[in-house]
């Protein structure tokens, strides 16, 4: 384990000068590639059954070339997220392999650049071994060859940000296909709102009809064996036990009229309600709220909830012994984690995660929850701040 985290760590310092020296020799490749195909299909123009046969081979090795391209960004370069493939037609596979052409021949100069480099400070090594430079001399080529060497550094790292640039811009999806995934994504998170709402109905109801509901009619009963008894201690004693249930139920209705809109968010912020609810928790929660700005409406709402479903499953089913809760914002995102260090196993497919996740997404959110079998479990929601 120690040799791959070291092997790890070495081939992240040099898998972008791999990366782009890779690329140099795959433009050379997608310039002959290109030559051929202009040739075979100017060739074939007076013969259409060989005009297909040369534009269907063009059409094969340009997607080939293309996910040649996109597995060495990936991986080699740690590009971060490339475009999907979109199905891109021959003519914007082609047009992306021209224009590689660039980065590739910059990427030769810049390696040409740096093999002279190396040649010249072999031959001042070696002429200062000899003794033919004074120590003032010598230090002059060192500095000299130290901003070089800098300076052809940044030129690889500039031919690699060339380089991903290109290929999002000419592999992404055009204007209408980002239109249509925009649509889709809307219709989609529009029928999770509403999958999640009517969940969310029938929760409430369940909870009036099963809890405050059965909590009233015990209380109604209570009172009609007070008002019928005639034993003066006795009755103290069922007004006093309905005097209870009463209080009760205003609790429970509070907490169901919580869930539908947490009220208290007219008055205080997130964090405040938050503390609010861990004084209640049966389970300890420390809470860090660092928000410069507080976020809109809907977004604390979405967060206040998210928050309570994951104190709700850490108190019931996680046995955890603390929980952890983190609010702050990074990369132009509203971000909170939940931490238990309970038994772990909830199921991200189940009713109140999925409806949460479906809440976030509606508002361009990520929820992620990880909870293995053991332990621990995090929940992660990330909202733009709008």
């Amino acid at each position: 384990m120690a040799g791959e985290r070291r092997t790890g760590r070495w081939w992240h310092r040099i898998r972008l000068p791999v990366g782009v020296a890779a690329g140099t020799a795959t433009a050379a490749v997608e310039l002959v590639f290109l030559a051929v195909a202009a040739v075979a299909l100017a060739g074939s123009a007076l013969a259409p059954p060989a005009g297909r046969r040369a534009a269907g081979l063009t059409k094969r090795y340009a997607a080939l070339l293309v996910r040649v391209e996109r597995r060495r960004l990936t991986g080699l370069l740690a590009a971060g997220e490339l475009p999907a493939p979109v199905g891109a037609a021959t003519r914007r596979q082609v047009g992306y392999l021209a224009a590689r052409l660039v980065p590739g021949v910059l990427g030769l100069l810049a390696y040409a650049v740096l093999g002279v480099g190396v040649v010249l400070a072999a031959i001042v090594l070696r002429a200062a071994v000899r003794g033919e430079l004074t120590p003032l001399d010598a230090l002059a080529q060192v500095a000299v060859g130290a901003v070089l060497l800098l300076l052809n550094v940044q030129a690889i790292v500039s031919v690699a940000a060339l380089d991903i640039r290109l290929a999002r811009r000419l592999l992404g999806p055009g204007s209408r296909a980002e239109l249509a995934a925009r649509v889709r994504e809307l219709t989609t998170s529009r029928a999770g709102v509403i999958d999640a709402v009517d969940a969310e109905r029938q929760r409430i109801e369940r909870d009036l009809h099963d809890g405050l509901q059965q909590r009233l009619v015990a209380l109604g009963m209570l009172l009609g064996r007070a008002r019928r008894t005639r034993d003066a201690d006795r009755s103290r004693a069922l007004l006093a036990q309905a005097h209870e249930d009463v209080q009760r139920a205003v609790e429970e209705l509070r907490e169901v009229a919580w869930r539908v809109y947490p009220s208290a968010l007219d008055g205080s912020d997130l964090g405040e309600v938050l503390a609010m609810v861990a004084r209640r928790s049966e389970v300890p929660v420390r809470i860090r709220c660092e928000l410069p700005v507080r976020p809109e409406r809907q977004t604390e709402t979405v967060l206040y909830f998210v928050a309570c479903e994951a104190l709700t499953n850490a108190a019931k089913h996680a046995a955890a012994t603390v929980v952890t809760v983190e609010i702050g914002v990074r990369e132009g995102m509203v971000r909170m984690r939940v931490h238990d260090d309970g038994v772990g196993g909830a199921d991200p497919a189940g009713r109140g995660l999925s409806g949460l996740a479906r809440r976030v997404a509606a508002l361009d959110g990520r929820l992620r929850v990880t909870s293995p079998v053991g332990g621990p479990t995090t929940v992660l929601a990330e909202l733009p701040c709008g």
